[in-house]
């Protein structure tokens, strides 16, 4: 079984920056498509970008491009997710996801239990 455990959210102020670690106990880390969900209070979970399990493709949401990076290591089975200008509708429970096939919004086999960030002054 699959466990994956997010780390690093918290309060940051409009226009900061916090980076999102998770953690994978799994041997075929490096098999996997990794990505990231919000979802914010009252709203539906949404899609927030995805890494290829080889680490060389990207793709993310129009609401984050140019402002958040995922990337990830296989050696030590972390992804990361590096927010910049952050603004206050970025605040949501982060979730990290993770599936052998599954790209973008598709079906993610594999749910962190989410890391609460919250963007405020």
């Amino acid at each position: 079984q699959v466990q994956l455990v997010e780390s690093g959210g918290g309060l940051v102020q409009p226009g900061g920056s916090l980076r999102l670690s998770c953690a994978a106990s799994t041997r075929t880390f490096s098999r996997l498509n990794m990505g990231w969900f919000r979802q914010a209070p009252g709203k539906q979970r949404e899609f927030v970008g995805v890494i290829s399990w080889s680490g060389n493709t990207t793709s993310y949401a129009d609401s984050v491009k140019g402002r958040f990076t995922i990337s990830r290591n296989n050696a030590n089975n972390t992804m990361y997710l590096l927010m910049n200008s952050l603004k206050p509708e970025d605040t949501a429970v982060y979730y990290c996801v993770g599936d052998p096939t599954t790209w973008n919004r598709g079906r993610y086999d594999y749910w962190g239990q989410g890391t609460q960030v919250t963007v405020s002054s």
